[in-house]
């Protein structure tokens, strides 16, 4: 969003129609869009444009306007904008004898921006306007962000420094941090946001007390510009905490009236206001298991408050059992969504969106995609990931999760027969249901690069597109992003989309192996641990033993997990021969002579990725050298030196890894290579 002048050739093609702009100021969101093209403009072209509110006789122009705007009026193209969402836009050109004109038209103000944002990023993209007229609309109704920041100024997984929100328990005065950010979610079609963690302590509580909604407004009204709802994490225990109520019990009618009377307060100040962001019941929150009650208890409760303003609740689906015993081989965590929501399944009221993690466990590098998506037939939902990278490196490492994404949203449930995805489970389109979408945990901070690592930015970046359009590919998210960020030099576009979209495997191949997961430190997760968490209550085994390695979930002899997904999906995961290598260890108990498809033995394959591994973060380290004096010098050092503790982290976990697995087996690796 730097806006780069643009290159003599495409200043002398499109110049003429940038010299003139014409908008309507209807709303604080038509003068963000006329402040961004003016600013845009005057960077690219190096003029300012004449901004008129009426479409001049004579042009040439760019004309940006609502659906129902008379100037539109005859417009054959416009007429495509019906058939898309509210916020849908439309990108056409007009060459006529006044001189031609440039439309982006949207079906809402919110519509007009992202058309703007998207004239703006096919000019610096240098894809021109030949590729016109362009009209889109999202599939995803929600497109939210879910920020887990602390009032202390603390994010909780962040790290890329402090709360761009919060300091010391207090909202910040200055608004400039935030402002910037919601031009970032905006220019990429994020259209909500919940600005505080789903673990509400005590003081991020009262946000929904009168002393705090006028400081909580001017976030919203921050946001509101660039068409971004603002959400609310609230504790269940609110009423008791807050209220001085003796119970938080769903069921009860003073705490129904309570919780009323707050929606009623929040909506006096924030007209707008998306909803509550609920975690209930989940790693020791309160929730309505308390008194006895089930989560469709709890959400309507809370969705019957909000619903005359127009208001949803998302009630997160990370329910499971955190004091499980070790011993016990027959209590699956991975079960524990799919076990509690399905019996619920159109229990819920129609404002109510269960929030769903991408897998049964915890943002893991790799795990099978949750089996409630294709369960759930008369609820809304939406797939929860998760852009900071908490079990992915931590921002240190170079760790591009787009293509694990891509995955995701492409994953066949199978719910209505072939072709039913992920993607349109929670679009809501599968079972035709009003709401859905997608959400996901932040990646930012205070840092002046926003995000630590400088490459982690793409992160975002790519969330935010992929929640807009999810049939984009991956290398067309990493193109646009690298061009937009770097510039158009064809070397540093080819090695930076190279590294981003290797990544992802090279991450995976020095660090858990085959599905397993979790083999890291406690508490902070980052840094190899085989059994940090072997022996824990959280219910996250590998169960490797002198034998094999892998936790049994078929239906025959495990847990049963495998049983909850639909055919012919079940019976690929509940055999050892036809799952997939990548997942086989989440499925099966196999000893490490068992051979994987690829024709290694599972403890060869072991030695192997994470040998192979270091190798590869060494290559990036290579790859990025290349470009020194192509890259800004300050982002080039960065991400030099974060590469260098990936090389690091590399090594300590191919040898921590290589040799627990050594000593544990036996069995030598077949190369000779050494191990500890």
């Amino acid at each position: 969003m730097r806006y780069d002048a643009l290159p003599d050739e495409a200043v002398e093609l499109y110049g003429s129609y940038f010299s003139q702009i014409a908008i309507r100021e209807s709303s604080v969101v038509m003068r963000q869009v006329r402040k961004e093209l003016v600013s845009a403009v005057e960077s690219m072209f190096g003029r300012k444009p004449r901004v008129v509110t009426a479409k001049p006789k004579k042009g040439p122009l760019v004309l940006l306007a609502t659906a129902d705007d008379p100037e539109l009026a005859g417009l054959a193209e416009i007429g495509r904008l019906k058939d898309l969402p509210r916020d849908g836009y439309i990108i056409c050109r007009t060459e006529q004898e006044s001189g031609g004109c440039i439309v982006a038209a949207g079906n809402s103000d919110a519509g007009v921006l992202y058309a703007a944002f998207h004239l703006l990023r096919l000019l610096q993209t240098e894809q021109g306007l030949d590729g016109l007229p362009v009209a889109e609309g999202s599939p995803n109704k929600l497109r939210m962000i879910n920020q887990w920041d602390n009032m202390d100024g603390s994010i909780e997984r962040g790290y890329a420094g402090q709360s761009i929100f919060y300091r010391h328990d207090k909202i910040v005065r200055d608004m400039t941090r935030i402002r910037d950010y919601a031009r970032l979610l905006a220019s990429v079609g994020i259209n909500a946001i919940s600005i505080n963690n789903v673990n509400v302590h005590r003081t991020e509580t009262k946000l929904i007390a009168a002393e705090w909604l006028p400081s909580v407004a001017k976030i919203a009204d921050v946001f509101r510009g660039y068409g971004v709802k603002l959400f609310l994490s609230v504790n269940f225990a609110s009423p008791i905490e807050i209220g001085g109520l003796q119970t938080a019990d769903p069921l009860d009618k003073q705490v129904q009236r309570w919780w009323k009377e707050r929606a009623e307060d929040i909506y006096r100040y924030i007209p707008d206001f998306g909803g509550f962001l609920v975690k209930a019941d989940s790693e020791f929150r309160p929730g309505p298991f308390t008194y006895g009650r089930d989560h469709a208890d709890g959400a309507n409760m809370l969705a019957d408050a909000l619903e005359p303003f127009g208001g949803i609740v998302i009630w997160r689906c990370f329910v499971y059992n955190c004091q499980q015993d070790w011993r016990d081989r027959k209590t699956d965590r991975a079960r524990a969504a799919y076990d509690h929501f399905l019996p619920l399944d159109g229990k819920f009221r129609d404002n109510v969106i269960l929030q769903i993690k991408n897998g049964p466990m915890d943002f893991q590098v790799r795990e099978p995609v949750s089996p409630l998506f294709g369960g759930l037939k008369q609820t809304n939902q939406m797939l929860e990931l998760q852009i900071t990278q908490e079990y992915t490196g931590q921002q240190k490492h170079v760790c591009y999760l787009v293509p694990q994404w891509k995955e995701i949203v492409g994953f066949d449930t199978y719910a209505a027969g072939e072709g039913s995805t992920v993607a349109k489970a929670v679009s809501g389109e599968l079972n035709r249901l009003p709401l859905g979408g997608m959400a996901a945990v932040s990646n930012i901070g205070d840092d002046a690069n926003w995000t630590g690592h400088p490459l982690a930015q793409a992160n975002l970046y790519g969330y935010g597109r992929l929640s807009w359009n999810p049939q984009l590919t991956a290398e067309q998210i990493t193109d646009e992003w690298v061009k937009l960020t770097f510039g158009d030099d064809p070397d540093v576009t080819e090695t930076v989309s190279g590294m981003l979209l290797r990544s992802w495997s090279i991450y995976e191949s020095y660090t858990a192996p085959l599905g397993v997961g979790w083999m890291v430190n406690p508490g902070h997760h980052y840094g190899p641990n085989v059994d940090g968490y072997e022996y824990s209550k959280w219910g996250t085994y590998h169960f490797a033993d002198s034998r094999g390695i892998g936790v049994d979930r078929t239906t025959k002899t495990g847990t049963g997990y495998a049983g909850q997904y639909n055919e012919p999906v079940a019976s690929l995961y509940g055999s050892p021969g036809t799952c997939p290598d990548e997942l086989l260890l989440f499925f099966h108990h196999v000893p490490y002579t068992h051979r994987l498809k690829s024709g290694s033995t599972v403890i060869q394959h072991i030695y192997d990725t994470h040998f192979e591994g270091v190798v590869q973060a060494e290559q990036l380290k290579r790859e990025w050298l290349t470009l020194e004096g192509k890259i800004d010098p300050s982002v080039f050092r960065e991400t030099a030196e974060r590469l260098d503790m990936q090389i690091e982290s590399a090594v300590e976990w191919r040898d921590r890894i290589n040799t627990y697995f050594y000593r544990m087996s036996g069995i030598p690796d077949e190369r000779g290579r050494t191990i500890f």
